[in-house]
């Protein structure tokens, strides 16, 4: 790498208060510094709330949460309509993106349906046609599931993060089969693992993320910066790559 540090944006971090974990406050202005530590120059939000608690308001509260923070951009939790808790799929997908909301989640594992369910595939759709990138965590969904969200949505952008140690076969296997996953950098803690996608699959499969504030930030920070890999790699999987997914400009400070 050069002297001049490349943009990065975080596309996996959290506000809000962990009613069991002691990891702060969960405040904006919290994110902001440890974002500052470490050079992040923006990132995409979720709630606690809408993960852990109730995510309609959660999604509602984010907006207050973000509202003053041009570098944080928000990110939705998804819910099948089937308890009427988020609305229609498509008020939803196009409400989240009247709001502003850059991305969308999922917690089928802790919300308790199936993500490749006939119960999610009408909100999968009108995601997929507003063009926002769904974010997941291996921990969340099985590469089966994701494989077959993929394919029966072509344009709909997936990102697994969370995928930890010795998952390199699966995520190749998944990676060759379909052209719309990417993975993301929290936790994927193979030895040398980033530099082996980046040669086999391209670094435009790859995005940037941390996992904050459950994760240390500085732990993608370094895996990303004291890779093997050239300048350019790393401002496409530092920023490049999320600007893409989400189609708009970073919100730099």
């Amino acid at each position: 790498m050069n002297k001049d540090r490349p943009v990065l944006i975080d596309a996996d971090a959290l506000l809000g208060r962990h009613p069991r974990r002691d990891v702060g406050g969960g405040s904006a202005a919290e994110l902001l510094a440890a974002m500052d530590r470490v050079g992040i120059t923006a990132a995409l939000v979720g709630n606690v709330t809408s993960w852990l608690h109730d995510p309609a308001r959660g999604n509602r509260d984010l907006l207050g949460l973000v509202e003053r923070h041009p570098r944080l951009s928000p990110c939705w939790v998804l819910l099948p309509d089937t308890c009427g808790e988020v609305g229609p799929a498509a008020a939803f997908a196009d409400g989240a993106a009247a709001a502003g909301v850059r991305a969308v989640r999922a917690y089928p594992r802790d919300h308790g349906y199936d993500l490749a369910g006939r119960d999610m595939a009408p909100l999968l759709a009108a995601v997929e046609s507003v063009r926002l990138p769904l974010l997941l965590d291996a921990g969340q969904v099985g590469w089966p599931t994701t494989e077959a969200i993929a394919k029966a949505h072509p344009r709909l952008h997936i990102v697994v993060g969370g995928v930890g140690y010795r998952m390199l076969r699966q995520i190749a296997g998944v990676l060759d089969r379909t052209a719309n996953v990417h993975i993301g950098l929290a936790d994927l803690s193979s030895h040398r693992g980033l530099e082996w996608l980046v040669e086999r699959f391209g670094e435009r499969r790859l995005v940037f993320g941390t996992g904050a504030p459950y994760r240390d930030q500085a732990e993608a920070v370094t895996r990303l910066l004291w890779s093997e890999l050239s300048d350019a790699q790393v401002a496409a999987i530092g920023a490049g790559n999320l600007r893409r997914l989400t189609e708009q400009e970073a919100k730099a400070a």
